[in-house]
């Protein structure tokens, strides 16, 4: 089980079931919406996601995806997508043991800030996984 919340500890949450698609996300919604050059994220199943305490504001970023941010300290928790609704997408550094799934890839590589350097040897995709490899450091 893993357990995690928001910075003022308004809305915690509850994860459990297996850790999916550790990443690191390069794309310039992750960093516009948590001020960040990019964005740790780790998926699991959204029948095994629950919020213990409080409940999220909710902001829609794009078509079909909705974001779940603690409403006053704005702290982003979660991103769930429509086309796949059987998964939950949550914030690795909410945790209150990030390191414990650090990323595995990193996506929206092609995306990155040009000043930020990618010092690991982790997969880089383009865009998503699906998109393909765009090299192994």
């Amino acid at each position: 089980m893993y357990t995690g919340g928001c910075f003022c500890g308004a809305v915690r949450y509850e994860a459990g079931g297996p850790a999916l698609h550790c990443t690191w996300c390069h794309c310039s919604m992750c960093r516009r919406l948590c001020g960040a050059p990019g964005v740790a994220w780790f998926s699991v199943p959204l029948a095994q996601f629950r919020y213990v305490r409080g409940q999220p504001a909710v902001f829609h970023s794009s078509p079909g995806v909705r974001r779940e941010l603690c409403g006053l300290c704005g702290t982003q928790l979660s991103f769930a997508d429509e086309r796949t609704p059987w998964e939950m997408d949550v914030t690795t550094c909410s945790l209150d043991d990030p390191e414990a799934l650090p990323p595995q890839d990193h996506t929206f590589a092609d995306y990155r800030l040009h000043w930020e350097h990618i010092g690991d040897e982790l997969p880089r995709y383009r865009r998503t996984r699906g998109d393909g490899l765009l090299e192994r450091a």
